[in-house]
């Protein structure tokens, strides 16, 4: 008698396993194409390096983006839009990171793509390190949704004389 008892226990068990990982989309960055990719706020090419920023959408679409303020400015804008996952690229080793696991450096000083100055490390460690050599403020994902993204006025001027240089 007990035997169909646990029997159906199993079974429950089983089945409950099942419908829990049912509907659950495990959600993938994208590839970057250097050649094509351009970034989905300020329409510049998109690099496979280390400032890479993606959203990945509940509609499984993928946007791409080339500095992780340009990430931030587009889900201020579009806060209607429904987000399956996040990814940034590590600064160091160039692979994606869920971007909510991630740990953060603010740092006036570092140059990013369009000059938000945030750069994203795998773990705290990597991140307390960095500071320790260039200095800079750490800070996690919880942190960059009140951070204020402001673009540094100053590099973008010098990037933009750049540019004209080598025009």
């Amino acid at each position: 008698m007990k035997l169909p008892f646990f029997k159906s226990l199993l079974l429950l068990f089983v089945l409950l396993l099942v419908v829990s990982g049912c509907g659950k989309t495990d959600y993938k960055p994208a590839a970057i194409n250097e050649e094509t990719d351009k970034c989905d706020v300020c329409n510049m090419a998109v690099k496979d390096d280390g400032f890479a920023a993606q959203i990945v959408l509940e509609n499984e679409k993928n946007l791409l983006f080339d500095d992780i303020g340009c990430l931030y400015k587009w889900k201020d804008e579009n806060k209607d839009k429904k987000i399956g996952n996040s990814f940034i690229k590590d600064y160091q080793s160039k692979e994606w990171l869920e971007l909510d696991q991630a740990s953060f450096v603010y740092e006036k000083s570092i140059r990013t793509p369009m000059a938000y100055n945030v750069i994203a490390f795998s773990d705290k460690k990597a991140a307390e390190k960095f500071i320790d050599e260039h200095g800079g403020q750490l800070l996690t994902a919880d942190d960059l949704t009140s951070h204020t993204w402001e673009r540094n006025k100053e590099m973008m001027k010098e990037m933009k004389k750049k540019m004209h240089m080598h025009n």
